[in-house]
């Protein structure tokens, strides 16, 4: 017998592929908004205002996250997932390829951080309808007893993408100046995505529509709007879907940008050394998520989605004693018991989205609450941070992971109960 994994070896490596290449092009920018992005767009006499105002461009990406979530739901409902998937993978890569060659704020003035906000909101609507879809390609294609590992696959492009973005510009800080790297060289990074869009629409124009889209097609014709059909029809759903998976962008963000930032411009820890902990420390986090994808199959993703924001919430209580220990080997444990709870609240969200609404409004489901959170714990979270750990300390950043947490515990058990009571 032929393994499911070696069976669908294509829809996998399709689904993998476009998240990496997604993420990819997510993490440069947000490892350039910690480190480059704020004297070269946004100059200030305070370079605490610099990283809020590079943290803030950071932002406007998850709130045009819904929104291409809307759009792409709304054709990946309608005409299927495939073409969905091709086109945001196009228009995210193309966004990033031109953050390449923007001006900075001493040659353009005022046009420079608007354009790269600009092309910052065009990456986040093409992220906005490629996770969904990827989780959707995987899980939709599952055999039975296996839809946790499949939901999973995709969820590794996010390590598999922030190792390549990390190790990039870890290869650039050693290989030229300072100088060289603010004049051009954090360019590089943005243009080769160019290379790996191409590579990731390869593989994914081989692609035929999932089983589950065709039975729905055969069932029925599609929602005119799929939006309106899903709000009217599963509120709760979305609702507890969206509070659901907070916990995760909050853990992440919090362990990557945030900790980037703080480390090297609070703690005056060098670059080099803080993107070396950070890349060793996603190593756990790429082996939890499948951990957790098979430990769903046996147990349920909700159940380990429960158990992993418990252990977010302890994560962040230990966030501040960690990173204040001074000590580098306290530091990169602290991150990476952070980024093994990351993999506990992401691994199973690919199987456990989309659980929660019938293939014919899935994609706008998936890809909508999915997004919304991304807003509440992963946009919101850096400036939170930042503001926190200036006027309060950074005890106030962990306790704002801790209250995250537990707003995603209570969301999945009220749809544990619901889903048990009907």
């Amino acid at each position: 017998m032929i393994h499911p994994f070696r069976a669908n070896a294509r829809v996998l490596l399709a689904s993998l592929v476009g998240t990496s290449v997604e993420f990819y092009d997510f993490y440069i920018y947000a490892t350039a908004a910690a480190i480059v992005f704020g004297p070269l767009f946004f100059p200030s006499d305070s370079s605490s205002t610099e990283l809020l105002a590079s943290y803030g461009s950071l932002a406007v990406a998850f709130v045009a996250r819904p929104v291409g979530a809307w759009a792409f739901g709304h054709f990946g409902d309608r005409i299927g997932r495939k073409s969905t998937l091709v086109a945001s993978l196009m228009l995210m890569g193309g966004s990033t390829m031109l953050i390449g060659a923007l001006p900075t704020y001493a040659s353009a003035g005022i046009w420079a951080p608007v354009l790269l906000c600009i092309l910052r909101f065009g990456q986040g609507f093409g992220l906005g309808g490629e996770w969904g879809g990827a989780a959707l390609l995987a899980v939709e294609n599952a055999p039975e007893g296996w839809r946790a590992r499949f939901g999973m696959v995709p969820q590794l492009g996010a390590p598999v993408g922030y190792v390549a973005a990390n190790s990039l510009f870890l290869l650039l800080g050693a290989t030229m100046s300072r100088a060289d790297f603010l004049a051009w060289g954090w360019r590089i990074p943005f243009l080769l995505s160019i290379v790996l869009v191409g590579l990731g629409l390869w593989v994914r124009l081989k692609l035929t529509e999932t089983p589950a889209f065709r039975a729905a097609l055969q069932e029925a014709p599609p929602p005119s709007v799929p939006l309106i059909e899903l709000l009217r029809e599963h509120p709760l759903e979305v609702l507890g879907g969206t509070f659901g998976a907070v916990a995760c962008f909050a853990v992440y963000y919090l362990a990557t940008a945030f900790a980037l930032g703080y480390g090297t411009t609070t703690l005056h820890i060098e670059q080099q050394t803080f993107l070396l902990m950070q890349l060793g420390a996603i190593v756990f986090m790429a082996i939890s998520i499948p951990v957790s994808g098979w430990l769903a199959d046996r147990w349920g993703a909700g159940r380990v989605l429960s158990w992993g924001c418990v252990a977010a919430a302890a994560a962040g209580l230990l966030l501040a004693p960690t990173l204040q220990s001074g000590s580098l080997p306290v530091i990169f444990a602290g991150l990476s018991f952070a980024l093994i709870v990351m993999g506990l609240v992401y691994g199973p969200l690919g199987t456990w989205l989309p659980s929660l609404f019938p293939a014919r409004v899935r994609y706008t489901g998936v890809s909508l609450a999915f997004n919304v959170a991304g807003i509440l714990g992963g946009a919101l979270t850096p400036i939170a941070a930042v503001w926190l750990a200036r006027e309060g300390g950074l005890i106030w950043v962990g306790l704002y992971l801790a209250g995250a947490s537990l707003m995603s515990l209570i969301a999945l058990l009220a749809l544990g109960r619901k889903k048990r009571a009907g």
